[in-house]
């Protein structure tokens, strides 16, 4: 069991906190953390591992936890150990997350999907009471896909799963916390039910206020209606107009004034402007979320030579035995070309080797490979702090184009996966280029920017070389398809569909 009790976060050089007064509990089963690109799911899951302390508040926990992280740089502790363990768990992971026998000798050249179920097997071998788990299927094709979903669903203690993978969060989770800074909000059920119940809440929410607003329009156009009449009240009982002969006169208002006839308007209008007050109270208590009209046409042109790339068939090794058979290829100024196919087959080796044969100036091709290293992230970030007020301005448009707010790039506190990879594809989109590559382009973003992304890359005006398991986001981008695949051999060849 895992309990948040009132926990308060702020980044050390952050000017608002990022989570406020949150208590949430995690008992036996999967919870799934839900939230765009920067929201803090990391985060969350950093303070549940005891990896952050809160600023305020308490995080309880109990046993043995075990962390996979986004990234697969490194082999995980226990790596070595798990490859050369006989025991039945070791022997079930290894069949159910298809680990081979050489992978041990070979990690540097595994494909960051194949390093995933690496990862995860040697978590779930340890038998943790506490697993957290962070985008586990990013990098993963189909088939892969399955066998983490199968391999987490065996897990038996508390586990809390920070994933975009629909899917994988219907499968195996039982609770939602969706994370809305500074606050969560968690609801019971897999994804798709937690989502129905979010949306009808905030659907609910929608009408009341509307219906707030109506009745608050209302009492304001009655109170200006009222103190227009109160106002013409008080002039009439004024004795400023009068002669100060004119004692018929002001002995009438005198009269007026006792008996409090001309007095109840003015009255209604201090009634009304209470009622408007409240009217005020009630809306401001209603839940409110701002909602963006999100969309970006990516500046590129249309590149004016007649070949873009030509490569006559060949062979990649790929390293140790294995070779990557391909065909004749050529590239035109408009293609927009998907390379599909299972992990391991030597797709992101081979958009590395064509990226030195194109025939293309190096300021003309935006390329975002399939993992951006941490350094290269925080130089990132320290070029864009050094733009001048016009290119910055570009690049944060992009950027909240695709779902993440602005101000938190020119923070201290270091984005997130997610958030870099836009950053990237930000800075080289201003160089307007002819040809965009992107390696898996949908990792680490969150729902809403994937569909942004797509809508973005369909308007691109140049050639596009894209990387993915997701075939609706190939299918929606590109109209040539390279399919990788492996031979009975285990010799994996490309060809054009």
């Amino acid at each position: 069991m895992i309990r948040f009790v009132d926990v308060c976060f702020t980044h050390s050089e952050a000017f608002e906190p990022l989570f406020e007064n949150v208590s949430l509990q995690f008992d036996v089963g999967w919870t799934g953390l839900v939230g765009a690109n920067g929201s803090g799911k990391t985060t969350l899951l950093r303070l549940a591992a005891g990896e952050l302390e809160p600023s305020s508040g308490h995080v309880l926990r109990k046993g043995i936890v075990a962390f996979c992280r986004q990234r697969t740089d490194f082999r995980p502790d226990g790596w070595k150990a798990f490859c050369d363990a006989a025991d039945a768990d070791a022997a079930r992971l290894k069949g159910v997350l298809g680990i081979r026998p050489d992978w041990w000798e070979r990690w540097e050249t595994l494909s960051h999907g194949e390093r995933k179920r690496a990862q995860i097997a040697v978590a779930l071998w340890e038998d943790p009471a506490l697993m957290f788990v962070d985008e586990p299927t990013n990098h993963l094709d189909g088939e892969s896909g399955a066998m983490v979903r199968e391999a987490l669903a065996s897990f038996r203690g508390v586990g809390i799963l920070v994933s975009h993978d629909r899917r994988l969060l219907d499968d195996i989770c039982k609770n939602i916390v969706f994370i809305e800074p500074p606050g969560v909000l968690e609801i019971s059920g897999n994804y798709s039910e937690a989502s129905g119940q979010k949306a009808l809440g905030e659907e609910h929410q929608r009408r009341q206020r509307g219906a707030a607003k109506d009745e608050l329009a209302k009492l304001q156009r009655e109170a200006s209606r009222r103190q227009a009449e109160a106002a013409r009240s008080a002039h009439r009982l004024s004795k400023r107009h009068l002669h100060r002969n004119d004692s018929d006169g002001r002995g009438k208002l005198d009269l007026a004034r006792l008996t409090g006839k001309d007095a109840i308007a003015g009255n209604f209008a201090r009634q009304i402007r209470n009622r408007v007050e409240r009217a005020e109270e009630k809306l401001d208590s209603i839940g409110f979320k701002k909602e963006y009209d999100l969309a970006y046409h990516i500046e590129g042109e249309r590149s004016s030579r007649d070949v873009l790339l030509r490569l006559e068939q060949g062979v990649l090794p790929l390293g140790s035995s294995e070779t990557l058979a391909f065909p004749d290829l050529v590239v035109m100024p408009a293609d927009r070309i998907g390379l599909s196919g299972p992990n391991g087959t030597g797709k992101s080796s081979f958009v590395r080797h064509l990226l030195g044969r194109l025939n293309l100036p190096p300021d003309r091709v935006v390329y975002l490979p399939q993992e951006i290293p941490i350094d290269d992230g925080e130089r990132l970030i320290r070029e864009v702090r050094r733009l001048s007020p016009d290119e910055l301005g570009r690049v944060l448009a992009f950027v909240s184009c695709l779902g993440t707010r602005p101000e938190r790039l020119l923070r201290g506190d270091m984005p997130s996966p997610g958030e870099i990879r836009k950053i990237l594809l930000a800075l080289g989109i201003a160089r307007r280029p002819h040809l965009i590559v992107m390696d898996e382009p949908t990792n680490h973003l969150d729902l809403p920017a994937i569909e942004l992304l797509e809508k973005a890359l369909q308007g691109f005006p140049g050639a596009l070389i894209l990387v993915s398991h997701d075939a609706r986001f190939l299918d929606g981008v590109t109209n040539i398809r390279w399919l990788f695949s492996r031979e009975k051999s285990g010799l994996a060849r490309m060809d054009k569909l």
